[in-house]
């Protein structure tokens, strides 16, 4: 049986109709249809009903739900590690948002291959919505992001209580635009309630690092994890802005507690130990 068939099904059950799923995929609502009927066939049962109320799944698609995703994260893990580099023992996948490559996912990365060199690292950096997917799918080992959805058969730790400041290029003043950071959306709603004059500024972004880069090469203000941009309030590029409140931002560690494997274990351990 073809894994992207299993994997469709995963995908309008996670998503509750076959035009969702197809947007999700990036396919045509015709094609999904098509893998359900292929499906279906190699099954010789019929698995989904759809009706006004939406989709359902017969008995026979209950008992194929629980071995599909076994299914596709069997798949994911052997596509992932075979071959093995030479040398290599073991292979992990780790998966971040954008916003924490810096400095967390790069001194992690730095450390597993030091105390670690027998050890593949694939990483991957991603919407937070899209890696939990890739996570529960079996493409993914751990993630690290800022909003974790709890599920079952899922492990979510607090790895780090971040703080967001207000800072800005010394000297800048009134006329210099004020950079709006799309921190996600516990950020703007506490961002818009306290701060109702910065909620339409001239220039947003959804890439803290981007938006830090374009800080440092111009004048302007805004909002910034703190681990970040401490260097550069030590050296004097940047400075607080007196007086404007700070915001809480999380970033938590997800990982199924059934794939939990001896050297994911020693990756783990080593995030805990530099974090």
């Amino acid at each position: 049986m073809e894994i992207e068939l299993a994997r469709t099904f995963l995908e309008i059950l996670r998503q509750g109709s076959f035009s969702a799923a197809a947007e999700t995929l990036h396919v045509t609502q015709t094609t999904v249809t098509a893998r359900m009927h292929k499906l279906e066939r190699h099954l010789e049962c019929r698995l989904l009903q759809r009706s006004r109320g939406g989709i359902t799944m017969t008995s026979d698609g209950e008992r194929f739900a629980d071995h599909a995703a076994q299914l596709v994260q069997i798949w994911e893990t052997l596509q992932r590690e075979l071959p093995l580099p030479q040398g290599i023992e073991r292979v992990v996948a780790i998966g971040g948002e954008a916003s924490l490559w810096h400095p967390l996912l790069s001194r992690w990365m730095s450390a597993l291959r030091q105390r670690l060199p027998t050890l593949a690292v694939r990483i991957r950096v991603g919407e937070r919505r899209e890696l939990q997917q890739q996570l529960s799918e079996g493409g993914l080992d751990a993630v690290l992001v800022h909003q974790a959805d709890y599920w079952p058969g899922m492990q979510v730790s607090l790895m780090q209580e971040e703080k967001l400041v207000m800072v800005q290029t010394p000297g800048a003043g009134a006329a210099d635009p004020y950079v709006y950071v799309d921190w996600g959306e516990v950020f703007r709603r506490e961002h818009d309630a306290v701060l109702p004059q910065l909620a339409s500024p001239v220039m947003m972004l959804n890439l803290g690092p981007l938006a830090l880069e374009y800080l440092l090469a111009n004048a302007g203000s805004g909002y910034f994890r703190l681990s970040a941009v401490r260097a550069y309030l030590d050296s004097g590029r940047l400075e607080r802005v007196p007086g404007m409140p700070e915001f809480a931002y999380p970033v938590y560690l997800v990982h199924p507690r059934e794939r939990l494997s001896p050297h994911l274990r020693e990756a783990l351990a080593l995030l805990n130990e530099i974090s």
